[in-house]
């Protein structure tokens, strides 16, 4: 990783960090996120997934629109640390661990590989 990309990485991180500790305490059934990104096409390669326990938890959250929330926690967060998405509704993605399970057997490595396989996971 170029020296550049370490000092990105390491605002993104942060930047999430905020988010992820946020939403534990106010959006039920959330558990963690994480994304994946390509350096070489960032930051329209960054796709932030945000993960809830179950899939009733998440379709909970939707139909009570927190994924708006998220949506503007996750661009105020970013903002903070001059990182501008253009497409933020279309990378910021919201998953399950029942869904892990059932499709990849809990292995969150290759679920998230397949989003987009040239990306480095985090």
């Amino acid at each position: 990783m170029k020296k550049s990309d370490k000092k990105i990485d390491n605002a993104l991180r942060s930047a999430l960090t905020n988010v992820c500790e946020a939403a534990l305490g106010k959006v039920d059934g959330f558990v963690w996120l994480t994304h994946v990104v390509n350096y070489n096409a960032f930051p329209n390669s960054l796709k932030i997934i945000c993960v809830f326990e179950t899939d009733e938890a998440l379709a909970n959250a939707i139909g009570a629109k927190q994924d708006d929330f998220f949506y503007l926690l996750i661009n105020r967060e970013l903002s903070a640390v001059n990182i501008q998405l253009n497409k933020l509704r279309q990378q910021v993605g919201f998953d399950t661990e029942e869904a892990c399970e059932r499709s990849h057997g809990g292995k969150w490595n290759e679920r998230l590989a397949k989003l987009q396989p040239s990306m480095k996971l985090h």
